[in-house]
């Protein structure tokens, strides 16, 4: 393929404080782009302290506007700047609001739209009333219909029925990545039962789940310890109801993240739903299996009896039925750990490198 100019717009970046896995997908697979030859402009949203423009991985990134206006602020410098500036390819990528990009860019650029879950019940956790109403019953879908006849790529089985109960009609399935090697073999081991979580503290991963599920775990395991790892907004009421046994760590580098998720006996996550739950094939390659919900994306990303378990959503009785099972099973533990490091192994960015590039050249190639 030729080496190609590449727009994309996302609403954060991964150097914004509140990045998630969304923005790792978009730097490891756009680094690897520009390491391949093709060109790279990213435009996303301001955050306190961020520079207007600047490069990262060799990536040009251009920031304008916050967490809402950054969508009128894309459709502006498009008018003003990018549309003469000769790019191949826009990339749509979707958090819920879209950047509409099909309507305002007309100068002969192809449009692919990247949507990595929708939002659904994630309006009811994160949006006061009577938005959440609407945007759960009527604007998502709204926005949705603008789409259905783009190329769209996604991460999971389970986005992409959604989106073809969407009516969606080109879609692409991009299995995301890892971006360090999976361990060799499952690690030593705290000498007390661990059960770690990892991800953001904002309500819709619902960390309150972990904690009412670990304080019925503790009744029969004692001297077994929860430790969340992150930060965000839920930080402060989750500090308030915790029991004996929770540490909170706050947010870590990579190395000191991973080297808590290596020593624990268990993951847990209790999101309402995931584009695909990055944090638990990474928790795999480090040889801890997971305990989650039965919701879109974690039932994607967890093999269930394989490489840990999956058990009704919001049933915290039966999360904790499920972590005490791995916890107090040692067998079926080491198994589960051996079989999700294996597992682990399936996945790399560079594959999903590859395989974005395949549907962007299909993509091109349509009269």
């Amino acid at each position: 393929m030729k080496s190609l100019k590449i727009l994309w717009l996302n609403w954060r970046c991964w150097l914004n404080p509140e990045m998630g896995g969304a923005e790792v997908f978009t730097r490891e697979v756009a680094k690897r782009w520009v390491a391949s030859g093709h060109e790279v402009t990213l435009f996303t949203s301001e955050f306190l302290g961020c520079k207007k423009e600047e490069f990262s991985y060799g990536i040009k990134i251009m920031r304008a506007g916050g967490r809402f206006s950054v969508y009128r602020q894309a459709k502006k410098l498009y008018a003003k700047r990018f549309k003469k500036e000769g790019f191949d390819l826009v990339i749509d990528e979707i958090n819920t609001v879209p950047f509409f990009a099909p309507g305002f860019v007309k100068n002969k650029e192809k449009v692919v739209a990247l949507i990595h879950q929708l939002a659904r019940e994630y309006w009811f956790y994160e949006m006061p009333f009577p938005v959440s109403y609407f945007g759960y019953y009527y604007l998502e879908d709204r926005w949705l219909r603008q789409y259905v006849d783009v190329p769209t790529v996604t991460v999971s089985e389970s986005t992409r029925m959604d989106l073809v109960r969407s009516g969606f009609r080109h879609l692409f399935i991009v299995p995301e990545g890892l971006d360090f090697e999976p361990l060799d073999d499952v690690p030593k081991k705290e000498a007390k039962p661990i059960v770690v979580f990892a991800g953001r503290l904002k309500r819709a991963k619902r960390p309150d789940h972990a904690i009412r599920a670990f304080e019925l775990v503790k009744k029969k395991i004692p001297e077994a310890e929860l430790w969340i790892l992150g930060d965000g907004p839920f930080k402060s009421k989750l500090e308030r109801m915790a029991g004996v046994g929770v540490r909170f760590f706050g947010h870590l580098d990579n190395i000191k993240r991973r080297g808590l998720i290596s020593q624990s006996w268990v993951l847990v996550n209790p999101s309402v739903r995931e584009g695909w739950g990055l944090n638990v094939v990474e928790a795999n390659a480090l040889g801890v299996p997971c305990v989650a919900y039965d919701v879109p994306g974690l039932r994607d990303s967890i093999q269930d009896c394989q490489t840990g378990l999956l058990v009704k959503s919001g049933n915290v009785q039966a999360l904790a039925e499920g972590l005490f099972r791995v916890l107090e099973d040692e067998e079926l533990r080491e198994e589960f750990s051996k079989n999700a490091l294996e597992y682990s192994r399936n996945f790399s960015w560079d594959s999903c490198t590859e395989e974005f590039l395949k549907v962007i050249e299909a993509t091109l190639l349509e009269e």
